[in-house]
This record gives structure tokens, sequence and C-alpha cells, in this order.
């Protein structure tokens, strides 16, 4: 059995039969875990605005926006790969950092000075109790598995959940393939 001991830095895959609309087929990035519970970022479901529509101060047009998760669905969060240009984010694991100075990045973006391939926004984020996450995991509800900074900036969000499953080896590789109600099959 593949078993990834929870931590920042793993990724969260819903299992294919997760019936919780708020994370069915979701992979979430994982953040912080400690004595006062988890967070993370779905890093695989597209939100129906764009950067600039939510935040009056970005200029540059079409940035997508992931739902990070439907905890404080009025905040923006962001990960990244842009240490040298984004002051104050916190590394999550090699190559991922989460946050930092928000003014910098949109002063950034508006001068097209960001490799929009590094940087992932997100509306909202998923978070658990002391011990919640450990107990969706003893019923199975997700399959832990390692991070690459290429899946989580991945900007073919359809394509990352079938990918995280496949990159577990050919037990889960099936499992991308179920159809979401298998009894319409």
């Amino acid at each position: 059995m593949h078993m990834v001991s929870l931590a920042p830095g793993i990724l969260l895959i819903a299992d294919p039969f997760l019936k919780d609309p708020n994370f069915a087929r979701t992979v979430i990035f994982v953040c912080e875990n400690d004595e006062k519970g988890s967070f993370g970022f779905v890093i695989n479901r597209l939100f129906d605005q764009t950067l600039d529509s939510l935040i009056p101060d970005v200029i540059y047009p079409g940035i997508p926006v992931y739902y990070g998760g439907p905890v404080q669905v009025d905040t923006i969060h962001f990960l990244h790969q842009l240490p040298d240009q984004i002051q104050g984010g916190v590394q999550v694991v090699p190559g991922v950092y989460w946050g930092g100075r928000f003014d910098d990045v949109v002063e950034l973006l508006n001068q097209g000075a960001l490799d929009l391939q590094k940087i992932k926004f997100f509306i909202g984020y998923s978070g658990w109790t002391t011990g919640q996450l450990e107990e969706e995991l003893r019923e199975k509800s997700w399959i832990p598995s390692e991070s690459t900074p290429s899946l989580v900036f991945e900007s073919r969000e359809q394509q990352i959940w079938q990918q995280a499953l496949r990159n577990l080896g050919s037990n889960f590789a099936m499992m991308a393939n179920f159809p979401i109600d298998p009894s319409l099959n």
C-alpha cells in the first residue's frame, strides 16, 4: 500500500467516489499540518472569475484564479516558484512557496514581470481542525501522494486529478478513468 505521511507539501487526491461536491475529483496541495489542524488549496478547480475582476488594483487581464476551497472565499492566496521576486513567502517544499507580499505581486503583475507559469492564485482555502483530516484519511476519502512542482503549477486543471493518480502507479492509474457516477455505467 502506498503510504505518505501527512505533511506540508503532500497532495490529497480525492477518492474517485468521494461525493462531497466541494471536493469531488479534486487535488489539494497541503501547505500546513500541525497540532492545530491542516490547510491547503484545491489546485485543479478553476474559479469563474479572473484575478483582475476580483482585485481592482490588478490591471493585467485574464489571470486565472482557482477555487482553493470552501473556507474564507473572500480571501485571495497564492502559491509560487518566485522567491527572488516575491518577498515574504514561506517555502512549503523545495520549489513551492506559499504567500508573500501581495502588493509586490500586484505591482509585478501589472508590469508583466512575473512568469505566470510559476504562480497560481486561489480564492478561499481548504481547512481541517485538529484530527479531522486524519479521520478523513482513515475513511479513505483522500489518497495522499508526494507532490511535484510541475503538477502543482499545471495550468490544464482538468488533467491534474488523473495525472496525480497515474503518478502513483498502475494500481491507481486505472482509477483515473472511473466514471464519476458508476451507477450510470
